[in-house]
């Protein structure tokens, strides 16, 4: 048997107010983090609802087996995926529901995973991130929905960092957006002891590369959440710097340690 240690932090950046949005909760073996935009109100309403919605769904589904689902099972995907896949249908469905008034361009990204039955469900929109460090060595899960992935899967530009091309923040689908732009890429992986896991929305890898990630990671045991969201604001993030940091470890090993969003 196998559970979940680690934590999940926020920090405002460089930037007025904060539209990220965060949750992790071993006991459910559920991590969430949600980047929102929209406009001053809009994005710090869509990441919490994003956060609520799944953390709501999964949590009643975990206390009773028997709750009847919004949507039917995804044929050829677990239970654990559909619950993923359902629980980000939800929010989106909601989030597109209070798109009215001042939140009418509202909407987020989001990433999460989901410990059920020793499997990780691993489920994104957008381009915030899912990173694991296994045998001393850090590789991304996740693939960005976004406009500068799209020119790169197709040759169209010779950038290899967002950052350094003009629609490198362009993001191609999130919650809010009706059709396959809310949709979520899901996969299932086996997690051992030892995996850490690094969940993240943008302002974290703007601030800090994978390859400093993945030393930080190396050079301290301990390293957690919040230490990685203070590096990348010293790296000069202008974002708003939301991760999670989470560790597998063996039923038997170490004390459970979360902070709420």
């Amino acid at each position: 048997m196998i559970k979940l240690i680690g934590n999940s932090s926020t920090h405002t950046g460089r930037r007025k107010n904060n539209e990220d949005a965060h949750f992790f909760d071993p006991s459910l073996g559920l991590c969430v983090v949600a980047d929102g935009m929209g406009g001053y109100e809009g994005g710090e309403v869509a990441s919490k609802m994003a956060v609520d919605v799944i953390r709501e769904f999964i949590g009643q589904n975990m206390e009773d087996e028997g709750l009847t689902w919004p949507f039917g099972l995804l044929r050829d995907n677990s239970v654990a995926e559909g619950m993923v896949h359902a629980a980000i249908h939800l929010a989106n469905k909601a989030i597109i529901s209070k798109k009215k008034g001042s939140l009418a361009r509202m909407g987020t990204t989001v990433a999460m995973m989901f410990l059920y039955e020793g499997r990780l469900v691993i489920g994104h929109v957008g381009d915030s991130r899912v990173y694991r460090l296994r045998e001393g060595r850090l590789s991304q899960l996740t693939v960005d929905h976004s406009f500068f992935n799209e020119l790169r899967e197709a040759g169209m530009t010779a950038e290899d960092n967002p950052k350094d091309h003009p629609y490198g923040n362009v993001i191609t689908r999130a919650l809010g957006m009706k059709g396959t732009k809310g949709r979520p890429d899901l996969s299932c992986v086996e997690p051992r002891p030892g995996d850490v896991y690094v969940l993240c929305t943008d302002g974290l890898f703007e601030g800090i590369s994978s390859g400093r990630i993945e030393q930080a990671l190396l050079d301290d045991p301990g390293c957690d959440s919040m230490e990685l969201v203070r590096r990348a604001y010293q790296g000069g993030s202008k974002d708003n710097i939301t991760a999670a940091v989470v560790r597998v470890v063996s039923a038997s090993t170490g004390a459970m340690m979360a902070i709420p969003a």
